[in-house]
C-alpha cells in the first residue's frame, strides 16, 4: 500500500532527515534563533497532523501549548533529530490528552461567528486549499482507526517516528506500534478498495 499524505509517499521505514537540519538541534539548544527556527518548520507540521487525530480541530491550540514546553525544555534534551521528533510528539501527546480530559470536565461554548470581524488570510490561494482539504481528508480517515492504530499509523507515516521512537511515545513495545501500524494501514487499504 501506499499512501499519501500532502505528496509525501510512504513506503514504509523511516522520514528522511533533511541536510538543512544538520546540527540545527544542537545549536537551537545553545539559542540560535534561525537553527530552532528551522527545527520548527519541520516538526510542526508532522505534530500538528498527529494532533489533529487525538484533538481535531484544536491541534493548533494544544500545539501551541506543546511548543511552549519544548521550548522552556530544549536545553536540558538530549538526543538526535529523530530523538526530537519522539520528544515533541510526546510531548504533543501529553497536551492533547490534558486537553481531552480539561474539555470532558467543562465543555466549551461556541461563540457567535459575529463576534469576530472578518479578516483575509494572508495565504488564500485555490493550491493551499486543495492541498488542506486532502490532507484533512486523509487524517479524518485515519481518525476513524482504533486509537492506537490511528496513533501508531500517524507517527510512522505522518511524523515519520521509527517503531522504536513511536513505542516511547505511545508506552508501548516497538512490535506492538508495528503491528498497530500494519493493522491500520490495512484497514484504510480495504476501506480505499486498494492492495496492500
Amino acid at each position: 500500500m501506499r499512501l499519501v499524505l500532502d505528496s509525501v509517499p510512504y513506503r514504509g521505514g523511516r522520514a528522511p532527515v533533511e541536510p538543512a537540519l544538520d546540527g540545527a538541534l544542537e545549536r537551537a539548544q545553545r539559542g540560535d534563533e534561525d537553527a530552532f527556527r528551522a527545527l520548527y518548520r519541520a516538526v510542526q507540521p508532522g505534530l500538528c497532523r498527529y494532533l489533529r487525530v487525538l484533538v481535531g480541530q484544536d491541534a493548533e491550540d494544544v500545539a501551541s501549548e506543546a511548543w511552549l514546553q519544548i521550548t522552556r525544555d530544549l536545553a536540558s534534551f538530549r538526543g538526535d533529530l529523530d530523538g526530537f521528533r519522539a520528544w515533541t510528539a510526546t510531548i504533543g501527546r501529553h497536551r492533547a490528552l490534558d486537553h481531552l480530559r480539561h474539555h470532558r470536565r467543562r465543555p466549551v461554548a461556541e461563540a457567535p461567528a459575529d463576534w469576530f470581524p472578518e479578516r483575509p488570510a494572508p495565504d488564500d490561494t485555490a493550491d493551499a486549499a486543495i492541498e488542506a482539504t486532502a490532507t484533512g481528508a486523509a487524517l479524518a480517515l485515519i481518525a476513524t482507526l482504533p486509537r492506537d492504530q490511528a496513533e501508531a499509523v500517524v507517527l510512522r507515516v505522518v511524523v515519520g517516528l521509527d517503531a522504536k521512537a513511536a513505542a516511547a511515545v505511545l508506552g508501548k513495545r516497538p512490535g506492538a506500534v508495528r503491528t498497530a501500524a500494519y493493522r491500520g494501514l490495512r484497514t484504510l487499504a480495504d476501506r480505499l478498495g486498494r492492495p496492500v
